[in-house]
């Protein structure tokens, strides 16, 4: 699917008059040793992050107390997080190290893509591992024959797949612009704020498009995951102190990842950035999409002893 996107991408990039055919991506400018301190860091953070999130899915598929359709929602998307920074922090590391800092246009576009189409998969499976908290904690006696295992394989696949038909319409209009002059983009990441700065022309509608939809997709399922808790909040609250307490510690860790998720992106998509900082908006996107990925290993293994159990035994710690 990447490949056949990325040759059309590149078909339709040639096809346009545009003399910009590479983009260099300015990431974090600063002296060599910055730049070697930055690698080390982003580096670390990356295999922690990939051998975090590699840990929790083996756990999940190891260990049969965890094939339930919570783990497999977790297994499941701690796979996303390693896929999610894999899209932008790999092309980083080779860029601190770079003399030119390049990437191809067709590279840029499919980067947005996938990177665009990740996020998007990520929200998705928030509001479904709501959903399924929602169920076991309010209708504890419907869950297993509502949240069987194949149910919650055709909700994941459907995350799949709406995620990355979301923003294909948007990366197809964002190739087709021009782009002449500069060909800087002072970001570490190919996004639509910076690619927008490089157009030759505006583009109004290609903008309203992206922004209204990303909008709309936050909020509606930022909303749709609040609702999920307070409902649960509500039903917890009327049972005795042992099970809030066991509740709490289960969705408290989903809540936190929701938190940190959503907080940068309504700031990053839902308002205006165009005239922040580029400073900023770097902040802002690393932290959606480095850190979360980094804590979620941190989040989910640390809250919740079923997890702990299953890693030490993966792991061999007696």
């Amino acid at each position: 699917m990447f490949l056949i996107f990325s040759a059309a991408l590149g078909f339709m990039n040639n096809s346009k008059t545009s003399t910009v055919t590479t983009f260099v991506l300015l990431g974090f400018p600063g002296p060599r040793e910055m730049q070697s301190f930055l690698f080390s860091l982003f580096f670390g953070v990356y295999v922690f992050t990939t051998l975090g999130n590699g840990t929790i899915i083996c756990a999940v598929r190891l260990d049969r107390r965890l094939h339930t359709p919570m783990y497999i929602l977790l297994g499941n998307f701690a796979f996303l997080e390693i896929c999610y920074i894999t899209s932008t922090v790999p092309n980083m590391l080779v860029n601190f190290l770079s003399e030119t800092k390049s990437i191809s246009s067709a590279g840029c576009f499919l980067q947005f893509y996938i990177f665009t189409s990740l996020g998007t998969t990520e929200t998705y499976f928030l509001c479904i591992m709501a959903y399924d908290r929602y169920l076991a904690v309010c209708r504890p006696l419907h869950y297993p024959t509502i949240m069987t295992p194949r149910f919650c394989y055709i909700l994941i696949s459907l995350c799949w797949v709406f995620g990355f038909l979301s923003y294909s319409v948007s990366t197809v209009q964002v190739s087709q612009l021009s782009f002449c002059g500069s060909n800087i983009i002072d970001h570490f990441m190919c996004d639509m704020d910076p690619l927008m700065a490089l157009s030759c022309a505006p583009a109004p509608i290609t903008k309203i498009i992206f922004y209204t939809l990303s909008s709309l997709i936050i909020i509606l399922t930022f909303l749709y995951i609040l609702g999920s808790y307070t409902l649960l909040l509500i039903a917890v609250l009327k049972v005795p102190s042992a099970g809030q307490r066991k509740a709490f510690s289960t969705c408290g860790s989903h809540l936190t990842v929701v938190c940190l998720f959503f907080g940068a992106l309504l700031a990053m998509y839902v308002s205006p950035t165009a005239n922040n900082p580029t400073a900023i908006q770097k902040i802002m996107t690393l932290c959606y999409s480095v850190l979360t990925p980094f804590l979620n290993p941190l989040i989910y293994s640390l809250r919740n002893k079923e997890m702990k159990a299953a890693l030490k035994k993966v792991l061999r710690i007696e």
